[in-house]
């Protein structure tokens, strides 16, 4: 009777445990592929960059603002990487029309870098398609001190 006893107990503290330890990791891991996207009101394909992202897994969050100057500058992004829109993801900023496969593989990876961007508007790229031939691009990544490599070609 007391070791069928003691092992109820038993579980009841293993369920107890295993409850508490999942939920303490549960915001840890929440918010790992959450993506905020600073873009300007007007702007249509800021909106389809941030729909590509949501099809390939992301939260996405549109932050509509007439202050992209600022938001870019306060995200320390580099003025020859700048692009339309600014996100910020896992710690990062990225900049531009950048694919989301390089965006998982940035949170993958984990470089000591602020960001990457897909400078300018790279026709074909996600949420610049159209009905001409896609330009050749590269995502470029940036450091806080100017320095930049890149990080994949399109």
């Amino acid at each position: 009777m007391l070791s069928a006893t003691l092992l109820r107990h038993s579980r009841v503290l293993f369920a107890v445990a295993a409850t508490t330890l999942l939920s303490g990791l549960q915001p840890a891991l929440a918010g790992v592929d959450d993506v905020t996207v600073y873009k300007d009101p007007n702007c249509g394909c800021c909106g389809k960059w941030a729909e590509h992202l949501r099809l390939h897994g992301f939260q996405v969050k549109e932050i509509p603002t007439a202050q992209m100057d600022r938001v870019k500058r306060e995200a320390r992004v580099p003025a020859a990487l700048a692009s339309c829109h600014t996100a910020k993801v896992g710690g990062y900023v990225v900049e531009g029309h950048v694919p989301a496969t390089d965006v998982k593989r940035l949170l993958a990876v984990k470089p000591q870098i602020a960001g990457i961007s897909a400078p300018g508007m790279p026709q074909g790229s996600p949420g610049m398609e159209g009905p001409f031939t896609p330009d050749r691009y590269e995502v470029v990544s940036f450091d806080g001190h100017g320095n930049t490599t890149t990080f994949a070609r399109h």
